[in-house]
């Protein structure tokens, strides 16, 4: 395909759309020490499965399985669930057989992967699936990715790792139009199994891939499998208002969402795509409870959990980020080095002298455990270290508190829906889909149920009419 064809969206109801990110370990580095949490990769296979059920129960839109091709010490305690996981793929797969409506997204990267492998992987699982798969593509990568893959040219410029990425989501495209839904006649009569004029090669021969096509797999259910993105540089704004169908970015303040949801829009029509041809979706992690004390107390207790350089020799021994002791802490306020315990309270003389960057982690451990300098729950070092090192964007609060949140940022235009991740499995994610998502369904927010069948379906696109594959020249539209 030479370029990309607009897809006609369906009228939007105004509902937002509902992910949730797969993390087993917990997305909060001390989750999986919670009490009762699920802290056994060995056990992954049992732990998805009850995940998946649970938010297909509820109605969410689609699973999302992110992927990180390496593996290290340092991990332990910043995201543990990175340290041995399932292939996303495999997850897929796997949940596929087990739920019947929810979509189900996982990743790939294009530094280390082939579009013929990656085309065929993705259009079988949404065979399987019955048209509930998506693909989210990556295109940075580490310098232990590259060691692990053999790969010293997968790392470069900006420009480059983008480009590659360009050319890589236009061949997933054209394989997956390699293919006319009606090619298989299957006349077992006339000894037709195929059309083959309905089945066209792709040859291509780019900068970085040859393939020769066509795929070895039926066209995807869906057409052309949903394509998701992640990042906020402006190369990853135009890849994605170019090429992805779903663009998951996380601002720091609504403002700041409200600013890039309209550029956004005004991008992809510079791309000649309408706005609502791709879907904005912010990450979000809700600490949820009872009551918004209860919630209090559970970010409470995962604070307690978080391993932090207290001075002590076991903690040395343990390799923490530099960031995550007092004095690290006192460093970045602009205070002298002083002996303070990381559970000694901030007196209102010290917390007067903090400069701009401590009185904002005044503020963030305020919004998440009600805590306040001199008040009756006082804030302590511990609970600004675990803020400044812990930048998750955290709403900490009972259904009501979870549910105004979500809705102030939708009904601002500032995204179309959220991807959830829960601090740990499978308290907290049971707790959003039993406490907040009927209050989502309350106010109208989100559906009760499914009304479509497919990703697609979920996020409001139509199928789109297939284009015959032409072999794609090097020329200007491979730049984005």
């Amino acid at each position: 395909m030479s370029t990309p064809t607009p897809v006609r969206t369906l009228e939007r109801d105004r509902q937002l759309v509902l992910g949730a990110m797969v993390r087993t370990l917990g997305a909060f580095p001390s989750g999986w020490r919670y009490p009762g949490a699920h802290k056994n990769p060995a056990n992954d296979p049992a732990a998805l499965k009850r995940l998946a059920r649970t938010a297909e129960k509820a109605g969410f839109d689609f699973l999302f399985l992110g992927d990180w091709l390496s593996s290290s010490s340092d991990l332990e305690y910043t995201e543990p669930s990175l340290l041995a996981r399932i292939d996303p793929f495999s997850s897929a797969a796997y949940l596929a057989a087990v739920t019947n409506r929810i979509g189900l997204i996982a990743t790939a990267s294009t530094a280390h992967s082939e579009p013929y492998a990656i085309a065929r992987a993705a259009a079988s699982i949404d065979r399987l699936s019955g048209g509930r798969f998506g693909l989210n593509l990556t295109v940075g990568t580490d310098p232990r990715a590259n060691a692990n893959f053999g790969r010293t040219d997968a790392a470069g410029s900006d420009d480059n790792r983008f480009e590659t990425g360009v050319e890589f989501v236009r061949l997933l495209r054209s394989l997956w139009d390699s293919w006319d839904d009606d090619a298989v006649v299957a006349d077992a009569k006339r000894g037709i199994l195929v059309d083959h004029s309905l089945i066209d090669p792709v040859d291509h021969e780019g900068r970085r891939f040859s393939v020769a096509g066509p795929l070895n797999a039926l066209r995807p259910v869906q057409g052309q499998i949903p394509v998701a993105h992640a990042g906020v540089s402006v190369r990853a704004r135009e890849f994605a208002a170019a090429h992805a169908d779903i663009h998951i970015v996380a601002p720091s303040s609504l403002g700041d969402a409200v600013k890039f949801y309209r550029e956004a829009g005004l991008r992809a029509t510079a791309a000649g795509r309408a706005p609502g041809d791709v879907t904005i979706i912010t990450p979000i992690l809700p600490i949820v409870g009872e009551t918004r004390q209860a919630a209090f107390e559970i970010y409470d207790e995962l604070v307690a959990l978080v391993p932090l350089d207290d001075g002590s020799a076991r903690a040395q021994s343990l390799g923490l980020p530099a960031n995550r002791s007092a004095a690290a802490f006192l460093r970045s306020v602009g205070l002298p080095l002083l002996e303070r315990g990381l559970d000694e309270t901030v007196s209102l003389a010290t917390a007067e002298r903090f400069n701009a960057a401590g009185q904002r982690l005044l503020e963030v451990v305020e919004s998440r455990s009600g805590r306040t300098v001199g008040g009756e729950r006082p804030v302590t070092y511990r609970h600004l270290v675990v803020a400044q090192t812990v930048a998750a964007p955290l709403v900490v609060g009972s259904a009501v508190d979870i549910a105004d949140h979500l809705e102030t940022w939708f009904r601002a235009s500032a995204t179309d829906g959220f991807a959830i991740q829960s601090a740990f499995l499978h308290e907290q994610f049971e707790l959003f889909a039993h406490l907040v998502v009927p209050e989502l369904i309350r106010r109208g927010l989100v559906h009760e149920g499914y009304d479509a069948k497919t990703l697609r379906g979920h996020l409001h696109l139509t199928k789109p009419v297939r284009e015959a594959p032409i072999a794609p020249t090097l020329g200007p539209h491979w730049v984005i």
